[in-house]
């Protein structure tokens, strides 16, 4: 299942309402990473792709805020934004006392104003989003100069897959980006707390 704001649109149908399934949200293994093996394996890779100092990060689509509280830990000031108003809320209770900002807002325009950021960090949102190029020039606008993108995505499903292939995100940031770099992040069983088939990947993009 994917999501998309406060919405998601399962591999098999019917959406689902992200309010009403935020309570249960963290009980996935890559959601709630309360797994000490699947915390350690997303906090490693989260290191090497955030910038080395600690900055500002937006996070969008944060949903519960778990890679949020993994920034924190690492340095970075963050700032969520989601459209649904359950996840925001545990969000801002799971980084409590921490440098942490979490706003009620849309991804694809995060009401941030004219706040620019060291990093935008986004996971499984860009593929349900109706314009993908104009939405990535518009976080591309978000970041100072030799600021990251970092982009999870990925396609799941066999019958009708959906989402974002990797060469497909890396064409619409090559007019936009300076250094792109793809890891594929499916053979890594610690991830996802098992063994996954489809394409995951990141990419990060220095701009």
């Amino acid at each position: 299942m994917m999501r998309n704001g406060d919405e998601v649109t399962p591999v098999g149908g019917e959406t689902i309402d992200w309010d009403a399934e935020a309570a249960a949200f963290d009980e996935e293994p890559d959601h709630g990473l309360r797994d000490p093996q699947v915390r350690a394996a997303w906090a490693q890779r989260l290191r090497s792709w955030l910038p080395p100092r600690a900055g500002d990060l937006l996070d969008l689509g944060c949903g519960t805020g778990s890679l949020a509280l993994l920034a924190a830990e690492q340095g970075h000031r963050v700032t969520g934004v989601d459209l649904s108003p359950p996840m925001i809320d545990l969000a801002r209770a799971k980084l409590a006392g921490r440098d942490a900002v979490f706003l009620l807002g849309d991804a694809a325009a995060p009401p941030v104003g004219e706040q620019r950021f060291d990093a935008v960090l986004v996971r499984h949102v860009l593929w349900t989003l109706p314009d993908p190029d104009r939405v990535l020039r518009h976080w591309r606008d978000l970041l100072r100069p030799g600021g990251r993108l970092v982009l999870v995505e990925g396609v799941w499903g066999t019958v009708a897959p959906v989402g974002i292939p990797a060469d497909r995100l890396t064409t619409l940031l090559a007019p936009i980006a300076g250094h792109t770099r793809v890891e594929h992040l499916s053979d890594d069983a610690r991830l996802w707390g098992g063994a996954v088939e489809d394409e995951r990947y990141v990419v990060v993009a220095t701009v």
